[in-house]
């Protein structure tokens, strides 16, 4: 609700609906075993209470959405080996086979985290900041999260910076995340780093301390998340056409 770029964003409307309810949905078709909204505002809490959602009240301090998961982990009482989905309040659009695809990840890798990145389409989206690079290695893991333009193709960006050069692997993250509710509780113990304030980016953390991200490709594509209000306007167009 504190978002400074979108105030009040969870309960701002998208094709008449609060924009969480959406994640709801999207999370319930996923096939989660159990969806769990985590809030510390209770307008939040109300606008979901008929819809039989479990929620989780939790503190308002929290330095990011895994710190958040992490209490709930500990007041919901998870098992350590539990697979927690971290699909943030702001991706409305988010595919259930994305959703399945990054817990398979966190399943397949002895990563204690996992999460998910598309190919980026064009230069303008490499150079914005509201999209979020991550750059792997051979393994698929993570190296770095940026929002700032990477890799850096040197001599192609000296001539031209209108048009990405072919052979670079130019990946947007997508905001979703995969944890065992045991490390949730351990990544909230950490302190959060100086890249991670910097970016302010909460998987930066886990890098820092030496802890490894699996990265997957998106099996589908991922509109981007509502984290402005251009963003907004882009949803709802793009709602507008899903429904037509």
């Amino acid at each position: 609700m504190a978002s400074t770029r979108l105030p009040g964003k969870p309960l701002r409307l998208l094709g008449g609906e609060p924009l969480i309810a959406h994640v709801v949905r999207r999370a319930r078709q996923a096939g989660a075993q159990a969806v769990v909204v985590a809030t510390d505002d209770a307008r939040v809490a109300e606008s979901l209470r008929d819809g039989g959602t479990t929620l989780c009240m939790t503190r308002a301090d929290h330095a990011s959405g895994s710190d958040r998961l992490a209490e709930c982990a500990r007041q919901l009482g998870w098992a350590d080996d539990t697979v927690v989905v971290n699909l943030q309040g702001d991706e409305p659009f988010a595919p259930a086979s994305g959703i399945r695809e990054v817990a398979r990840a966190l399943a397949e890798d002895d990563a204690p985290m996992a999460t998910l990145a598309a190919p980026i389409e064009d230069a303008a989206q490499l150079f914005d900041p509201n999209c979020v690079k991550v750059v792997t290695d051979a393994r698929g893991r993570a190296l770095y999260f940026s929002r700032a333009p990477m890799p850096w193709a040197r001599d192609a960006f000296t001539r031209d910076r209108e048009s990405l050069p072919g052979g670079a692997p130019f990946l947007r993250h997508v905001g979703i995340y995969a944890y065992r509710a045991g490390f949730l509780k351990q990544f909230a113990e950490l302190a959060p780093a100086p890249l991670e304030r910097a970016e302010s980016l909460e998987q930066l953390r886990a890098l820092e301390h030496g802890y490894g991200i699996a990265v997957r490709i998106a099996p589908e594509a991922f509109p981007p998340g509502v984290d402005t209000e251009a963003d907004l306007a882009a949803a709802q167009r793009h709602y507008e056409r899903s429904e037509a």
